[in-house]
C-alpha cells in the first residue's frame, strides 16, 4: 500500500513539475450565455421482461400506468386478476436537450426502475413524453434498452453484477419541439468562466481584444462580456474567439478523497516550514486455547478449554523529518516521502499542518 501510494505521489509530482505554462482554448474553460442543455424527464413503461418486472401489489403505479396505457390501445375492462403480470416496469426516464436541438434530431435517454424490478435487461421502453420545467413535451422516447449489469438468483444464492434496474437507449428520443433562442440576433455575449478567477478573466479578455479588436470587457471574476463591432456578425465573432488560447491560473488547493485515500495536491501549494513526526504504538492481543484432559482411568473427568491470551505492546519511534519554509508541491512530497508515511497517515498529517497554519491553500475533503 505505501510502496503503491509513493508511486502516485512521485507520478503526480513529476506531472505537475513541469511548467505551468500550459495553454488551453477559451472554448474549455468558460460557457456562454444562453447556450445551454435543459433538463427532461418522463414517466413510462418498460415491456418484455423476464419475469423481473414490478410486482402489482408492492407497485400500484404500475397497475394505473398498464390500465391506462391499454385503455388508450382500445384494451379495457381488465379486471386486477387478469392484469398480474411480472414483464412490466414502471421507470423514469430522464435525457438532456443540448443547445440548438432541432426538430427531428435524436437524443440519448437514461431509464431508471422506479418500482421493485430485479432487472430492466431485455425490455422495451414503450413511448414516453419527455417534458421540462415548463411543463411542455419537447422529446418522445423509445426503444430497447441497453443494460450494463445483470442480476442471477438461484434458491439458496444470488449474483448482482453492476445495477440491472438502470439503462439507457442511445439516439432513443426524438426532438419534437425546439427552444425559441436565436443566437445571431444577439447584440452582446457573456462569457462565463467555469472556474471563476480574476486573473484568468484578465488573460481572456486580454487575448480576445489582441486577437479580434477591442470587444472584450471583464466584468467580474467570472464573466467576459463580448460586443461585436463593424460588419462582423457575433457567429463570426465567437468562430473567431473560442480556438485563442489563455494560460488559465490556479487556486493553490489540496482535494483528499478519504474513503479512497486519494490525495491531489495542486501545483500552488506552499506551506511554512514545519517539523513533522509520525509514530505510535501497534496492540496485538491473541488468544490460545489449550485443551486440559482428565486423568486416565479418572471417574467423573472432563475435558475442558482453558483460553490463554497474551497482549503485546510494539512501540515505533517517532520520525521527524523537517520541512523548508515556503516549499513547493516537489519538496512537500519528498518531505513526505522521507517520513515513510502511507495516505491515511498523510491525510492526517496535511490536516494538521493546515490546522497549524502552515498551509497556504484550501483544504478539501470529499
Amino acid at each position: 500500500m505505501k510502496t503503491m501510494f509513493k508511486f502516485l505521489l512521485i507520478s503526480l509530482t513529476l506531472a505537475l513539475a513541469a511548467p505551468a505554462s500550459a495553454q488551453v482554448r477559451i472554448k474549455d474553460i468558460v460557457t456562454v450565455e444562453g447556450v445551454r442543455a435543459n433538463q427532461l424527464v418522463g414517466y413510462g413503461l418498460v415491456v418484455g421482461l423476464n419475469g423481473t418486472g414490478d410486482s402489482l401489489r408492492n407497485a400500484p403505479f404500475t397497475e394505473r400506468a398498464i390500465e391506462g396505457m391499454l385503455e388508450r390501445l382500445g384494451i379495457g375492462n381488465l379486471t386486477e386478476d387478469q392484469m398480474r403480470t411480472a414483464n412490466t416496469a414502471a421507470v423514469m426516464v430522464t435525457a438532456s436537450l443540448p443547445p440548438f436541438a432541432r426538430m427531428g434530431s435524436t437524443i440519448d435517454v437514461v431509464v431508471s426502475s422506479l418500482g421493485d424490478a430485479s432487472s430492466l435487461r431485455g425490455g422495451t421502453l414503450i413511448v414516453t413524453p419527455l417534458t421540462a420545467a415548463d411543463g411542455e413535451i419537447y422529446a418522445v422516447a423509445q426503444g430497447p434498452i441497453a443494460v450494463a449489469g445483470f442480476a442471477a438468483q438461484g434458491l439458496n444464492a444470488s449474483i448482482v453484477e453492476g445495477v440491472p434496474t438502470g439503462a439507457r437507449i442511445d439516439n432513443g428520443a426524438i426532438v419534437e419541439r425546439e427552444v425559441a433562442f436565436e443566437f445571431n440576433e444577439l447584440s452582446t455575449i457573456k462569457l462565463a468562466l467555469r472556474n471563476p478567477d480574476f486573473v484568468t478573466a484578465q488573460r481572456v479578455e486580454r487575448a480576445i481584444n489582441q486577437a479580434v479588436g477591442p470587444v472584450a470587457t471583464a466584468l467580474d471574476s467570472r464573466t467576459i462580456s463580448v460586443t461585436p463591432f463593424g460588419k462582423e456578425s457575433l457567429m463570426e465573432t465567437m468562430a473567431l474567439i473560442e480556438p485563442l488560447q489563455v494560460q488559465p491560473d490556479q487556486v493553490a488547493k489540496v482535494v483528499i478523497d478519504a474513503r479512497s485515500g486519494t490525495i491531489v495536491i495542486g501545483a500552488n501549494v506552499r506551506i511554512d516550514q514545519v517539523a513533522v513526526s509520525q509514530g505510535g504504538l501497534t496492540v496485538t492481543v491473541r488468544d490460545d486455547f489449550n485443551v486440559s484432559q482428565p486423568e486416565t482411568l479418572s471417574i467423573g473427568g472432563t475435558t475442558v478449554v482453558v483460553p490463554n491470551t497474551s497482549v503485546e505492546v510494539e512501540e515505533r519511534d517517532a520520525q521527524f523529518a523537517v520541512i523548508d519554509g515556503s516549499v513547493s508541491l516537489q519538496r512537500l512530497v519528498d518531505g513526505l516521502n522521507a517520513i515513510g508515511v502511507g495516505a491515511t497517515e498523510t491525510i492526517s498529517i496535511l490536516q494538521s499542518i493546515k490546522a497549524a497554519g502552515a498551509l497556504h491553500a484550501d483544504l478539501e475533503i470529499i
